[in-house]
């Protein structure tokens, strides 16, 4: 995420630009379907019993806002070009890291969960205090980071490479 003057904007590749747009779309045009559902379930009878009107509209209650979730995201989403292969992190990149004391690397998405979509990959937002740290950060480079137990991590950027899927 980049902040210009305290709105936020995200950062979107132009294919999850596409799938989020689908999906809004897609939503919206499902709008009849749930409210037919609930009438249909309101008819059935006395509400206070009825497990299928009140199924019905939680499901058009996260439907709803599912979609205003959407339209704001879109609203003020940056459409562009994966970042640069320069080796440095930044939101839309792979990175692969390793903690200080440990000899595994770990690999994530440094993207909102909207960028990342439904993929295998861990995403961290690049608002996230390991994603504050290592924003910026070159290949090779070291950053520390403050732990939700108020300790810090030191973290080496061992990769960085713009994200394909």
């Amino acid at each position: 995420m980049v902040t210009v003057s305290d709105t936020k904007v995200t950062w979107l590749t132009q294919d999850a630009y596409d799938r989020l747009k689908h999906e809004l779309d897609e939503l919206i045009e499902n709008r009849p379907v749930i409210a037919a559902k609930i009438n249909a379930s309101r008819e059935e009878g006395d509400l206070k019993e009825n497990g299928g009107y009140h199924a019905a509209r939680e499901e058009q209650g996260q439907q709803e806002a599912r979609i205003r979730h959407l339209q704001e995201l879109l609203r003020t989403a940056k459409v562009g070009e994966p970042p640069a292969n320069d080796g440095t992190a930044a939101p839309g990149m792979v990175l692969t890291v390793r903690y200080d004391g440990d000899d595994e690397e770990e690999q994530f998405l440094l993207a909102t969960r909207e960028e990342g979509g439904t993929g295998p990959m861990e995403v961290y937002s690049p608002d996230s205090p390991l994603g504050r740290a290592l924003l910026g950060a070159k290949e090779g480079e070291s950053r520390e980071y403050e732990l939700p137990n108020g300790g810090t991590q030191k973290v080496t950027l061992i990769k960085a490479v713009p994200y394909g899927g």
